[in-house]
């Protein structure tokens, strides 16, 4: 070969050389195309990891809120999901479905049903063992929980695609680690139904770890505690370089924030009694009262004290006389709201006791306890975890959006971003079972 040739051969390297890398300088980076999608008990969210800068994204709706309550509801007309359920809710609660993760994929022995639905307003129905909700608008019929969850998955794709200008067609998924392979299939079908492929599936508890970036650190034995609205799920994990193991599960599936709250609003009722001689008894007014004690729950999180002003309408004498106008005006403080769930904040510590002894695992030997869940953030949960470990838990990420955000990382190692430096890979461990404590 000529000189003059390799001269020429070597200059064409250099060029293409210089423009990836000028691309790679100036050129915006390509549009994430896999998105990572928490689809929760309570609420749901989904995420995406952009190429290039190698940030998490938990994707907003208009009105900039991150979290998605987990409710669909039927009117005459539409099919509402998300906040816009929740506010069809207190017009008709009958046709407002949530909670439906707890029953997807499950096959129920008889009289489970019938007994789990009077905790619900709506009417759930026994088709061979699994649950179908009822729906009464301007004629009857029924859905099965997984269109209920594609309804959800759906309204996040497209705010994912409003977000990012582009059509999605593929995400990673969580689930809870407990799910058998029924319950994981009935979960991708609800995804399909939306629309979307489904890459990987993801347990709840490996995605949380991932979110604390655990994955990519010198740490082997993670404990995560999940306590939401209505669940408490401890998980504990063992990691082998990225590998994760589940060694054990423990969890009350009737413990959670809703349990609070529940206390929190029984005391307000007594003091609207003492202090007016009647309960609230109108639908309307036990609503508004059940949104004040959810507000004050959340303040009380941050102040010592908080105030609840709920306009009410009471009959103070006759109920054949028309109800009055009233104003229920008073404060509570963060020690009453603990004292009132004292019994209950004890409770988380049981099942984390069990997988400790079924992980056969000192509490000393566990390297990180991470917390999921909005209910984490209640001061005297904290406590109670601090002071039986005798360390802090990690509370470094926002336990609302763990989930989503482990998600979304492995939503990026599946969709081929750059820089990533491990993919956390789950060990099947197919004779766990988690046990539950109720």
């Amino acid at each position: 070969m000529m000189a003059g040739e390799i001269s020429m051969i070597g200059s064409v390297i250099l060029a293409l050389f210089l423009a990836g890398y000028l691309g790679q300088q100036y050129l915006p980076p390509p549009k994430p195309k896999v998105i990572g999608m928490d689809l929760g008990t309570t609420f749901c969210s989904v995420g995406v990891f952009h190429p290039g800068g190698g940030e998490v994204e938990v994707i907003a709706d208009e009105e900039g809120r991150k979290s998605v309550p987990s409710a669909v509801s039927f009117t005459n007309t539409a099919v509402l999901s998300g906040h816009e359920a929740v506010d069809q809710a207190h017009g008709s609660p009958q046709n407002t479905i949530y909670d439906a993760k707890r029953f997807i994929g499950k096959i129920f022995e008889p009289g489970v049903l019938e007994r789990e639905s009077v905790r619900y307003p709506f009417k759930i129905i026994n088709n061979n063992g699994s649950a179908e909700f009822e729906i009464s608008t301007n004629h009857t019929f029924t859905v099965s929980p997984e269109f209920i969850g594609s309804r959800l998955l759906l309204k996040m794709k497209k705010m994912a695609e409003l977000h990012l200008g582009v059509p999605i067609h593929k995400a990673v998924i969580s689930v809870p680690a407990e799910f058998d392979e029924r319950q994981r299939n009935f979960t991708i079908r609800a995804a399909n139904l939306a629309g979307l492929e489904i890459l990987r599936v993801i347990n709840e508890p490996t995605a949380a770890a991932m979110a604390y970036g655990l994955h990519k650190v010198d740490v082997f034995n993670v404990l995560v505690v999940d306590l939401g609205g209505g669940t408490l799920d401890v998980s504990l994990l063992n990691k082998q370089g990225g590998m994760f193991l589940t060694r054990a599960m423990a969890g009350n599936n009737k413990l959670g924030g809703q349990d609070f709250s529940q206390h929190l609003l029984q005391f307000m009722t007594e003091r609207v009694t003492q202090e007016f001689g009647v309960p609230p008894k109108l639908k309307e007014d036990i609503h508004r009262l059940r949104q004040a004690v959810e507000a004050a729950k959340l303040n009380l999180t941050v102040k010592n004290t908080t105030r609840i002003n709920v306009p009410l309408h009471l009959h103070l004498s006759d109920d054949s006389e028309a109800p009055k106008n009233i104003i229920f005006n008073t404060e509570i403080t963060r020690k009453q709201f603990e004292e009132l769930n004292e019994d209950l904040f004890h409770k988380i510590l049981t099942p984390i006791e069990t997988v400790l002894a079924e992980g056969h695992l000192d509490k000393g030997e566990v390297d990180e306890i991470v917390l999921v869940g909005g209910s984490t953030r209640i001061p005297r949960i904290r406590k109670i975890i601090t002071e039986f470990f005798g360390k802090e838990p990690n509370t470094s990420v926002d336990p609302d959006l763990a989930v989503v955000i482990g998600v979304a990382i492995q939503a990026g190692i599946m969709g081929g971003s750059w820089p990533l430096q491990v993919s956390a890979i789950e060990i099947p461990n197919r004779h766990l079972r988690k046990t539950n404590l109720n």
